[in-house]
């Protein structure tokens, strides 16, 4: 499948339906007299209003729909749900759009017909960007249903279980797109009963080489009950981008109410959701990331030039100090810090900091009191690597010896880490691993509950930790 093709198909036909919309709305109600305008714009040109709409107007829906997450699971797509969507989104536009020309007085006389203006724009915007989006979601379904489209897929499981749904899916009249690629066995017998329709790829152990080997896009579990104990490495195991995860579901989950389908149509299979936000929640936390850095280096400039002085006159050594972290998917980046400690600090080897470290310098228990040695983090959420807020990241000598203890840490590491969390405003600095174990349960406890709104509390309850300088 060619993912690249497809985003394009939408993204350009959301131009072109956008541009002929807003063409269309000009010249029928906002190009005309007034006695038969829905409302008058402040005096100007119509080639200078019509040139603005065709600049703003594709930046704002492509990005509004970019919000939405139309540009996301671009072969997976209920039309149903789609048609609810952009209806929900059409319509959230354009209230932005009218809010916005009354507030900045770009619209000066609201006649009675205000309703019937913004009525005539909604259906245009609509009916001109669903249509084709709905023709391009078309066909993709088609070429599903025809096999002509499929994802790659792998089964967990080797027994009974496994047999009946890997039957079921392949002998239904419609097709799902499941291209089975083979199985994965839990248990350590010789002989799986899956073997006489799949290959037998390998155990629970070279899951991720598998995964990465087959390009497989979609896993299913159809483990036996007596295997239950197993899924928690099996999930483990399974944290790869982008990769769809569905389960059989047991009579305890049918009658708990906890199955959720996509269609009446297909086998129904539990998917496990990996959205710890909400999508357009997602995508405001990126852009208040980017705004914020960018705002953040700006203001503080000036500060950072004088902590650089201030640290080069008070001890030798680089201004910077940057060494290696791992970040979301278990992926390591350079993090980049104002040094508050002797250089060579760590010559015989990691080792964390406690209040009392001789190693640290004069202008390094300020710069921790208040965190402005985090300021050149800023770089690297720019850089996309971290966030302003998610659980601080380690360094892979430390997350080795977190895991023998506390192996649900991994769990951290489906999110971007941050410049500050939950458990650094609650707890601090941890002087050893014993305390970077007591400090992940807050961090535990945000990725159950992450939302906009806790992030806004976190850096609210940041901003007072450094005003009072209780950084250490």
């Amino acid at each position: 499948m060619n993912h690249r093709k497809q985003l394009v198909q939408y993204i350009i036909s959301d131009l072109v339906s956008v541009l002929l919309a807003w063409t269309l709305f000009y010249t029928c109600y906002i190009d005309s007299s007034p006695q038969q305008a829905f409302f008058l714009f402040v005096p100007a040109s119509p080639d200078q209003e019509y040139l603005y709409g065709i600049i703003v107007m594709p930046i704002f829906w492509v990005f509004l729909f970019y919000l939405a997450g139309f540009y996301r699971d671009l072969f997976r797509r209920s039309r149903l749900k789609e048609f609810g969507k952009s209806v929900a989104v059409t319509f959230s536009g354009i209230l932005i759009l009218f809010i916005t020309m009354i507030s900045i007085n770009l619209i000066t006389d609201i006649h009675r017909s205000f309703l019937s203006s913004f009525t005539a724009l909604f259906y245009i915007n609509f009916l001109l960007s669903y249509i084709p989006r709905a023709i391009i979601t078309s066909r993709t379904i088609s070429a599903i249903r025809n096999n002509r489209i499929g994802f790659n897929t792998l089964i967990i499981g080797s027994d009974k279980k496994s047999v009946d749904i890997y039957l079921e899916i392949t002998e239904q009249i419609r097709s799902t797109g499941n291209k089975f690629v083979g199985f994965v066995n839990i248990n350590g017998n010789s002989r799986y009963p899956l073997s006489g329709y799949l290959p037998h790829l390998g155990g629970l152990e070279q899951l991720p080489d598998i995964i990465t080997k087959y390009a497989v896009e979609e896993v299913i579990i159809a483990i036996e009950m007596t295997e239950h104990n197993e899924i928690g490495k099996i999930l483990s195991r399974l944290d790869h981008p982008g990769l769809i995860i569905k389960a059989i579901p047991g009579i305890h989950d049918i009658l708990s109410g906890r199955v959720r389908i996509n269609t009446i149509i297909e086998t129904p299979l539990i998917q496990v959701s990996r959205i710890l936000m909400p999508l357009w929640q997602q995508r405001v936390k990126q852009l208040i990331d980017i705004l914020g850095s960018v705002t953040a280096m700006i203001l503080l400039f000036p500060v950072s030039i004088f902590i650089m002085i201030w640290i080069k006159l008070d001890s030798k050594g680089p201004v910077i100090y940057s060494h290696e972290r791992i970040g979301k998917n278990g992926k390591p980046f350079t993090i980049y810090k104002f040094r508050t400690m002797i250089d060579n600090a760590e010559k015989n080897g990691p080792e964390l900091s406690s209040p009392n470290d001789r190693r640290i310098t004069r202008s390094g228990r300020f710069l921790r009191r208040t965190r402005m040695d985090e300021i050149p983090n800023f770089i690297n959420v720019l850089k996309g690597e971290m966030s302003l807020v998610g659980p601080r990241p380690e360094r892979k000598y430390y997350i080795d010896q977190i895991n023998r203890k506390a192996p649900h840490y991994n769990y951290l590491l489906k999110i971007k880490p941050g410049i500050t969390s939950w458990g650094q405003v609650k707890f601090g600095y941890a002087e050893d691993v014993e305390q970077m174990i007591q400090r992940l349960k807050y961090d535990i406890i945000y990725l159950d509950n992450m939302s906009l709104f806790v992030d806004i509390q976190i850096l609210i309850l940041t901003l007072i930790t450094i005003f009072k300088r209780k950084g250490v």
